[in-house]
């Protein structure tokens, strides 16, 4: 059972579209973790000319496959891209597959139950083909010489709704082959055609900014509540302002600031550093107060920063750490360039929307009072115990 995803790199409607972050993973990366956790999927590849879009589908875990360029122009079906993948993903794996999948990054709410479901009705034989699509009991119009005239309907006649038989819109989100009947037809219907019904509520197809905007809006909505494990982070970065407060300062007579810090943070981040998990603070302020609560945590910092993308990036090569396995927890909008380096970027719940949006986890509690302390039972769980080191079997 093999699953393509088609991912170009380029785009007219939106610049670079399948890297686009979604609830903080690319869209591609979306559709790989969407395939990968459909049960009867064995392989997922990406078709692409992109060398940044191959390096994001290895890292969801995802094979990649170059697309040549006679099949990656505006003009060239998917069906090319995907017979190209099958043919590739064949001669490597030297053995051919049963069903192919077609599945659209464009795509960014379908579910593994979705591709699940469609790749079984051609694995049981139900079907040759599948596809998803929304049940709908819209009215169609289309324009004429005379005037509008009803395509679906008659308009001096219209059924209530509950008397009607629904119709289906085809989502474009993923479609299931027989492989031996799709290489010889090279198209994604043929012989017994089979729908499987969606949740029109979460279908959206990316093919401008303003579906971009949709689908990050959406996605604390329709996005199941996942949160990291401690098997998942090797290391753990902290904005300061705004994450461990509350985003306040209060000022003396004479220009001193003070802030306010959880307790509870500090518990939090002494369960991490018990742990074994590398803690950082990285802040754009220049303040003595953050240096402090740095002492005071006996956690290092990195404080006044201009580029904490950079100085992020430098710290995790010191380190020796993979950018996609840190946790970084952030506020504000000039924590959206570490978000876009992180394999876990988190708002905290009084973060700024765009911030929120771009984030692929969201704690429940506000910045200041105890978000840290969520973050780490997450990790942790709630009594923050260190989780046992697992060593290899001698």
């Amino acid at each position: 059972m093999l699953a393509v995803i088609p991912a170009r790199g380029g785009s007219k409607g939106v610049p670079a579209k399948n890297l686009a972050p979604v609830a903080g993973v690319p869209l591609v990366g979306r559709a790989v973790h969407a395939c990968l956790g459909a049960r009867s999927v064995t392989h997922v590849v990406v078709s692409t000319d992109d060398p940044a879009i191959a390096a994001a589908a290895r890292t969801a875990g995802a094979e990649a496959v170059h697309r040549p360029a006679a099949i990656a122009g505006d003009t060239a079906t998917s069906e090319a891209a995907v017979l190209h993948a099958l043919d590739a993903f064949e001669a490597t794996h030297g053995r051919a597959a049963d069903v192919v999948l077609l599945v659209q990054c464009t795509s960014p709410f379908l579910t593994p139950a979705e591709i699940a479901e469609t790749a079984d009705r051609v694995l049981t034989g139900a079907a040759d083909t599948a596809f998803t699509a929304a049940p709908s009991h819209g009215f169609l119009w289309r324009e004429t010489a005379e005037g509008a005239e009803g395509v679906n309907h008659d308009k001096a006649h219209r059924p209530r709704r509950q008397d009607r038989e629904p119709e289906y819109l085809e989502t474009g989100a993923v479609y299931a082959m027989a492989a031996p009947g799709f290489r010889a037809h090279r198209h994604r219907f043929f012989g017994r055609t089979a729908l499987v019904a969606t949740d029109p509520a979460r279908v959206l197809e990316i093919d401008d900014p303003h579906d971009l905007a949709r689908a990050k809006a959406l996605a604390p909505l329709l996005d199941a509540p996942v949160t990291p494990g401690f098997a998942d982070v090797d290391a753990v970065v902290l904005d300061f302002d705004g994450t461990q407060t509350d985003d306040r300062v209060h000022l003396d007579a004479e220009g001193r600031e003070f802030v306010s810090a959880h307790r509870g943070d500090g518990l939090g981040i002494a369960a991490l550093r018990r742990a074994g998990l590398p803690v950082l603070i990285l802040s754009t302020e220049q303040n003595a107060v953050v240096a402090a609560r740095a002492r005071k945590l006996r956690i290092p910092v990195l404080h006044g920063i201009d580029r904490k993308d950079r100085a992020l990036k430098e710290w995790c090569e010191a380190e020796g750490i993979d950018p996609q396995r840190v946790l970084y927890a952030g506020n504000d909008v000039n924590d959206l360039p570490c978000f876009h380096l992180v394999g876990w970027p988190v708002a905290v719940s009084s973060a700024h929307d765009s911030v929120r949006a771009a984030a692929r986890a969201v704690t429940v509690t506000p910045g200041g009072a105890g978000a840290i302390r969520e973050i780490a039972a997450w990790l942790l769980g709630p009594e923050l115990d260190t989780p046992a080191r697992t060593t290899p079997e001698s």
